[in-house]
């Protein structure tokens, strides 16, 4: 049976003074022992000035991985160079302390694709917060057009329908990988779910220090994608952000995306509508009282 290669590509800069070198060890040695034979790991490390250097020469030594180091603009824009370097014909994307935790998990993610001719399958994930609380991150496609519908760590993708679609918009430095889910969806490209969770990652700690330039990339985002769909103005950006509101015209164009699932797709729709609308409304509660309590 053919069995195409599977690219993984990771990006890196100063892992060792950050005290990321035991998680990356993790990480290479679970990817060592997948049942899947045919996975190349590909490092892009941006210059590091550390030990780093020394440590990755070691591992491609050992034949862990094939490494390139050199300036770049951010992680997205070194992923977009490891995928012109990439052979396979699936890629994924893994953080340094990232990692896949079911040693079948590639084996039976590409046999799926394979079987469906898939163009990306995306699966739970745990999710490791920075006080080491663990969640799942369970899968919600129906919510793509509002909400992150699942993390990148939580996917594997054809390479050559990323190429189609220009791979990752390295001018968003938090929520380029949104901005790619979303043009899957709005590009009607074949998405599969796999039924188990194989890896593990780490919350992105730059979203947690840089929540104002989060929301202003997400606005770009759906200001980007949606334009030429619907008239968007500030005001429907804001509340799309805010509380996941969108006007019922271009609600009504967006779950053609899922025929024959178009109640499913209202109802959580409307559930993740509440969800964020309630914590909205709590936030400025807790805002209103705390002015209070200073007057």
């Amino acid at each position: 049976m053919y069995e195409p290669e599977v690219t993984i590509i990771t990006p890196t800069h100063n892992i060792v003074e950050a005290g990321k070198a035991d998680d990356f060890m993790l990480l290479l040695n679970l990817l060592n022992r997948q049942t899947y034979p045919y996975v190349e790991h590909i490092v892009m490390d941006n210059a590091s000035t550390d030990d780093t250097i020394t440590l990755l020469k070691d591992y491609k030594n050992e034949g862990y991985i094939s490494f390139y180091s050199a300036p770049d603009n951010g992680k997205f824009d070194a992923i977009n160079k490891g995928l012109l370097r990439a052979k396979g014909k699936y890629v994924a994307f893994l953080s340094c302390d990232d990692f896949y935790h079911d040693i079948t998990g590639i084996y039976d993610v590409v046999n799926l694709m394979e079987e469906n001719e898939a163009d990306f399958c995306y699966f739970p994930a745990y999710c490791v917060q920075d006080d080491e609380h663990v969640f799942l991150f369970n899968p919600s496609p129906y919510n793509v057009f509002q909400v992150m519908p699942f993390p990148r760590q939580g996917v594997i993708f054809n390479r050559e329908t990323l190429a189609k679609l220009g791979n990752f918009d390295a001018k968003f430095k938090m929520l380029a990988d949104y901005d790619l889910l979303l043009k899957l969806f709005l590009n009607n490209c074949k998405g599969i779910f796999f039924d188990g969770c194989i890896v593990t990652y780490k919350l992105g700690e730059q979203a947690l220090k840089y929540p104002t330039q989060v929301q202003a990339e997400c606005s770009h985002i759906f200001h980007q994608n949606y334009r030429n769909l619907y008239p968007i103005n500030e005001n429907i950006i804001e509340r799309l952000v805010t509380i996941a509101e969108i006007p019922k015209p271009l609600l009504d164009i967006f779950v053609k995306y899922f025929p024959g699932d178009e109640e499913i797709f209202y109802e959580q729709y409307e559930q993740m509508y509440e969800l964020r609308k309630t914590n909205a409304d709590a936030i400025r509660e807790q805002e209103r009282l705390q002015r209070r309590g200073l007057q």
